[in-house]
């Protein structure tokens, strides 16, 4: 079993409060995590300048090439976390064992974040939109027009206060040491996991110890995090993403009520997008908040209805180290009770039909665990309360509307999906702006293009733009 200490800026600090975190089916104990305080927390933030300071001593671009070489280490090597070392046969075992995700969807999400290292110099050039990056080292340049820009670093290090259900989000972080931002990283308590691995790899790699902070702990660290850190990253649920709206240190992930709009043109066609409609559900568990929670159609919307619960409800539990296991844990059966007996309670309301009610219960306790299996429902109207919930695993409405009435309905979205070739409908849906991601035509919403913004431009949130100017010879000389 491993002990995991504290990370405050590289140097490791064992905490005689500890929290033990054990496998969600057997109860044995997987690790011993030594827990932060806020107190301790808001010390260490009077030493944030020093994290920046040791990165900018290397060029963002020599900070590429460390970040790329720390990739592979991720993903194939024997790492040192804690007072142990972790190969990446371990590293799955582990991260299923605490967040009930089946262990071979660990192993694509090591290949999501090896994909975005090797590739940081190519989503760096899309996110700065090409921007020489010794710009952001020095603060100011000349951009190859002739104009002169000023980028001005907005804080020393990048808070994140990070969820247990999807290791996925990880992806949002990396690109932060290679612009020179440290990091000091709130865990989620079931998934330590990924940030200490990562952090080995990256300081295995060249990458300066000093530009780290990892602070396990409690809510209190949460709100440590976010009053001391000058821009911050949060996920969590609606009432989240209300607490913060409008404050522009805080970039908030919550719920993506992502969407499938089915235009009028294209809806007789339907069952031609009936796989890309189960995989935007049901992939990786239905956990990401770009997995599709909402099917939206004018017409032949039982038929959708009851081809996806033909296809998605026979879905049964498997244990995490089986390869063909598509469902993940929910680790507190309470919470899984919970989801469904709100599912039920909105069941009864008129025009919502259960379409999966035929492939037996939904809802499968374990001594220590619970499991829900994959729920489509149907909705006659949009007013159904159904129609605007998500949950954390493959739940989908299928809502009937008229497509005149979509966009005043469908309420704030991460990812829509909008197959139609009606173009006055196309630039309807180009300017919505509670739509985020907006894909034309069928494509799967859980579809990442890694060299665009996932959800706010991370370049944006930590530099600002403002005017400059120096005398014409100072800024030959910089360049």
């Amino acid at each position: 079993m491993l002990n995991i200490p504290v990370i405050r800026w590289g140097k490791p600090y064992e905490s005689l409060e500890v929290d033990e975190v054990t496998h969600f089916v057997t109860g044995e104990p997987i690790a011993k995590v030594s827990q932060a305080n806020a107190g301790l927390l808001q010390r260490d933030m009077r030493k944030a300048d020093a994290a920046r300071s040791v990165l900018r001593e290397f060029s963002c671009e020599e900070l590429i090439e460390r970040i790329k070489n720390a990739a592979a280490l991720f993903r194939d090597g024997t790492l040192n976390v804690g007072d142990g070392t972790q190969t990446p046969a371990e590293f799955c075992r582990a991260q299923s064992a605490t967040t009930g995700l089946p262990e071979h969807m660990s192993r694509a999400n090591m290949e999501k974040n090896y994909f975005v290292l090797t590739h940081m110099d190519q989503m760096l050039d899309a996110l700065t939109r090409g921007l020489d990056l010794a710009i952001l080292t020095r603060g100011f340049g000349q951009e190859d027009r002739g104009v002169i820009v000023s980028y001005q670093c907005q804080t020393p290090a990048l808070g994140l206060v990070l969820p247990s259900n999807s290791p996925g989000v990880h992806t949002l972080w990396l690109p932060v040491i290679p612009m020179q931002v440290g990091l000091v990283l709130k865990p989620g308590p079931l998934e330590p996991w990924t940030p200490y691995r990562m952090m080995a790899a990256m300081v295995e790699a060249g990458i300066p110890p000093e530009a780290f902070s990892i602070y396990p702990g409690g809510a209190d660290v949460g709100a440590a995090v976010v009053a001391s850190v000058p821009r911050v990253m949060i996920f969590g649920g609606t009432p989240t993403v209300e607490r913060y709206k409008g404050n522009p240190a805080v970039q908030v992930h919550g719920p993506g009520f992502s969407k499938i709009l089915l235009g009028d043109d294209c809806v007789d066609d339907w069952e031609r997008y009936i796989d890309l409609m189960a995989d935007s559900v049901f992939l990786n568990s239905g956990r990401g908040c770009i997995n599709c929670s909402g099917i939206w159609a004018s017409r032949h919307t039982k038929e959708i209805a009851q081809a996806l619960a033909e296809r998605l409800g026979p879905v049964e539990v498997r244990p995490p180290e089986d390869p063909e296991a598509t469902l993940a844990a929910f680790t507190n059966r309470d919470m899984a009770e919970a989801i469904w007996k709100s599912i039920e309670a909105d069941l009864r309301e008129d025009g919502v039909t259960h379409m999966t009610a035929d492939f037996g219960e939904r809802l499968v306790l374990q001594e220590r665990c619970g499991y829900l299996r994959p729920t489509v429902v149907h909705a006659t109207s949009p007013a159904a309360a159904i129609a605007s919930k998500e949950y954390m695993y493959p739940f989908v409405s299928v809502v009937e509307c008229p497509q005149e009435k979509m966009l005043s309905e469908i309420g704030p979205t991460l990812v829509a999906s909008a197959i139609t070739n009606d173009e006055a409908w196309r630039k309807q849906l180009i300017d919505a702006v509670h739509i985020d991601r907006l894909n034309l035509g069928p494509i799967r919403t859980i579809k990442l293009d890694w060299l665009q913004p996932h959800e706010g431009n991370i370049v944006d949130f930590l530099y600002r733009a403002r005017a400059f100017q120096v005398p014409e010879g100072e800024l030959a000389a910089a360049n």
